[in-house]
């Protein structure tokens, strides 16, 4: 029987297949092996440690400082003040009964409260909270083992309920953490809040502290703000329209004051209002900034942006004729009439202004006309937000092209059947006092971060809506519309200010109630060089429903007082 090499050949074979499968396994379980540290080091690795911690270590939280709002001259408007909380370890606690008789004599709280949480069977419970430092100290010279304190802080607004709605205030959000809600406080949240940090006392198996072995996750503390408001303008706003809302029994008003040049906002007022400090106790509705959240149709303030429109584009020049203003205009099924159904024929485009005269503007209107309107109101920023550094901002809405019919060219015209909000408007005529140029209104100038570094917040142009020459004329027209209009009784003498009335009628169910007005003011000064731009208005004023015997008083007191307060020169 002769020897085959074929069974060698066939062991050889299955010792390789055999080493390939080992080699395959092998690089199977390496892999899996990297894979399961990846998960447990990478995917769950933050997790796992939180984990490893909770079990092996006692958690404190270290609350970030809130970050301070102050006014334009560094007085704190938004501050915190500083309290503490009182937490031991039960489980270290020798003499329950001499601790619960001396800690409840300066705690002033039931000695059975304070003996039950003693007698806990955790490592770590919060005997009281909002300690003063009398009392931390009384406790601290008690020399009692197995004490502790932990900072904490209470948000508090020193000026009470003065720019509440320009601030804001901070209140908890649905899982208890303090949240800012509304104007400054709001908007810039995440900013002011900073970040909490975290202090992990190690225990040993039987859960005893090991001494001196602590680690700790650094808190970030927020960043304070520095804003554009004036104080002494916000008091003298906040006065005079709490004087003219009594005086005028109405529901309500609103004042906006900003800087020409910068857009910078220096004041807001509105009545109703609240305290920040005591937000719980007020209506929630209150909240509510009336200067950026309420839409409203603004009348006759509004002529000096069509009119201002108008000559830009070259359509109607200051001297030019109206040959529609000797009376009532048809306008399809509709018929428009002037305020006071008083027709001024033949008047100028100046004396359009002067006299508020509504079939004045239908005339520039068609002038004008549909693409051109829409074209500058768009320029104007009416429609769109202001982009305002404030929590709230809604805007109203322009309708698409082919949705406008030939009264809404009509009345719009004069301020009717047009929504905005006050921001916008004050921020719109702000470009006829600063040569043209819309701003991005802000009321932060100045962020400065928890190392101290100061980061300076410049003014913007958002766009150039109109020719510094027609900001001029338009200027002009309104100067005379202060002293030669149905305002005139209020104005300053040997002082010139630019102002334009408004009386916006206010729609119910489908129609107009004539006795329910949202009365305005809005105008800028000194006129040849503007410094200060402002808005005033009055919701639904009892005793007048006329701008020009309710808003423009308010307007010219305030006026008066800044004039002395920035000692401005007469003209």
């Amino acid at each position: 029987m002769r020897w085959s090499p074929a069974p060698r050949a066939s062991g050889l074979v299955g010792e390789k297949l055999r080493f390939a499968l080992v080699l395959v396994f092998l690089c199977f379980f390496y892999i899996a092996v990297i894979a399961r540290l990846f998960l447990w080091q990478i995917v769950r690795g933050s997790g796992l440690s939180d984990l490893g911690r909770a079990q092996s270590s006692q958690v404190l939280t270290i609350p970030a400082i809130r970050g301070e709002i102050k006014s334009r001259d560094d007085f704190p408007l938004a501050t915190n003040t500083i309290s503490y909380f009182l937490y031991t370890n039960p489980k270290i606690i020798k003499d329950r009964q001499d601790y619960t008789e001396k800690l409840s004599t300066i705690l002033a709280d039931d000695p059975a409260s304070v003996s039950a949480k003693l007698s806990s069977d955790l490592y770590w419970v919060k005997l009281a909270t909002g300690l003063d430092q009398d009392k931390k100290r009384a406790i601290e010279k008690l020399a009692l083992a197995g004490l502790g304190f932990q900072q904490e802080y209470t948000r508090f607004y020193p000026e009470a309920s003065m720019a509440a709605h320009l601030i804001g205030f901070l209140g908890k959000d649905s899982q208890g953490q303090d949240k800012g809600y509304f104007g400054i406080e709001g908007r810039y949240d995440q900013q002011l809040s900073g970040r909490s940090g975290k202090l992990y006392a190690i225990r040993d198996a039987l859960g005893n502290q090991i001494v001196g072995d602590t680690r700790e996750d650094k808190k970030i503390d927020g960043r304070s703000l520095k804003l554009t408001l004036d104080r002494t303008v916000q008091f003298t706003a906040e006065k005079r329209l709490r004087e003219g809302v009594l005086r005028y029994n109405a529901e309500g008003g609103s004042v906006v004051v900003m800087e020409s040049e910068t857009g910078a906002i220096l004041a807001i007022s509105s009545i109703p209002s609240f305290d920040p400090q005591k937000y719980y106790e007020f209506d929630p509705g209150s909240y509510t900034n009336p200067v950026l959240s309420n839409v409203y149709e603004p009348g006759s303030t509004f002529k000096v942006l069509i009119m201002a429109a108008a000559i830009d584009e070259n359509k109607v020049k200051p001297e030019t004729r109206c040959n529609i203003c000797s009376g009532p205009i048809q306008e399809g099924d509709y018929k428009i009439r002037t305020w006071n159904d008083k027709y001024f024929p033949n008047s100028t485009m100046r004396e359009v202004i002067i006299h508020s005269n509504n079939t004045g503007m239908v005339f520039v209107g068609r002038k004008l006309g549909l693409s051109n309107m829409i074209k500058y109101l768009n320029r104007f920023g009416i429609g769109k937000i202001t982009g305002i550094d404030l929590q709230g901002e809604t805007t109203g809405v322009i309708r698409d092209k082919d949705s406008w019919y030939p009264i809404d060219l009509a009345t719009a015209s004069f301020g009717q059947g047009i929504s905005i909000t006050p921001i916008q408007l004050a921020n719109a005529v702000n470009a006829i006092a600063n040569g043209g140029n819309l701003m991005t209104p802000y009321a932060v100038s100045q962020i400065i971060t928890e190392e101290g570094k100061k980061i300076d917040i410049k003014p913007k142009i958002k766009t150039k809506v109109i020719k510094e020459s027609t900001s001029k004329i338009i200027a002009g027209m309104m100067v005379s519309a202060v002293e030669e209009g149905e305002a005139k009784w209020t104005k300053i003498k040997n002082y010139k200010i630019a102002g334009k009335t408004g009386t916006a009628q206010i729609p119910v169910a489908g129609h107009y109630d004539p006795n329910q007005t949202i009365a305005s003011f809005v105008g800028f000064f000194p006129a040849d060089n503007p410094k200060i731009t402002m808005l005033v208005l009055v919701d639904r004023p009892k005793t007048s429903i006329y701008g020009s015997e309710t808003a423009a008083p308010i307007f010219f007191n305030i006026a008066r007082d800044l004039i002395k307060y920035y000692n401005l020169p007469s003209q």
